[in-house]
């Protein structure tokens, strides 16, 4: 399945950004190659920039890890129960109260990736998974549609956007 298969009607307007973000347009590749672009990224950012803050009340670094990795888990979470056929309608989630209570700068950046890398396998295998009509079911998240190959395109979409924002504000 392609980002080219993606319908407007299973997603939110508000994740287009995402979607147009998502780098690969194949899905299961996507979420391997993003992921490994993402490791190399988060890898090479210097040790001092780690708890940097931009501004005041922005995320550090490892809060945005944390944040990518808080965020793949709660998606894929919805996924898992969409293509499964529950009927949930499944909640948001507020992404700040998440980051306040999340500790991360208390972990070393090695604790973070590992987790990192356990979440995106996890959801690389999750999706391997997946038959075409699971990945096409619509579901209801934070009131909206949802379709679980459209999370995948805004899981990576979602971190890019992080990585960019990396990029401009924080090296």
């Amino acid at each position: 399945m392609t980002k080219d298969d993606l319908l407007k009607s299973e997603y939110n307007p508000y994740y287009q950004t995402y979607i147009e973000k998502a780098g690969s347009s194949h899905l299961n590749e996507g979420l391997k190659d993003n992921g490994n672009a993402t490791i190399a990224f988060l890898e090479s950012i210097p040790e001092d920039k780690l708890e940097y803050r931009y501004a005041e009340g922005k995320w550090t670094v490892k809060e945005i890890i944390q944040h990518l990795i808080d965020t793949e888990r709660v998606f894929t979470y919805r996924a898992l129960g969409i293509a499964r056929g529950d009927k949930t309608l499944f909640p948001g989630f507020d992404q700040d109260e998440y980051a306040a209570s999340c500790n991360a700068n208390n972990r070393s950046i090695y604790s973070l990736m590992n987790e990192y890398k356990a979440v995106r396998l996890a959801t690389i295998n999750l999706f391997d998974g997946f038959t075409d009509e699971m990945l096409t079911k619509i579901g209801t998240a934070s009131n909206s549609n949802l379709s679980p190959r459209a999370v995948a395109f805004i899981v990576t979409g979602h971190e890019n956007h992080h990585c960019d924002v990396i990029k401009e504000r924080y090296l």
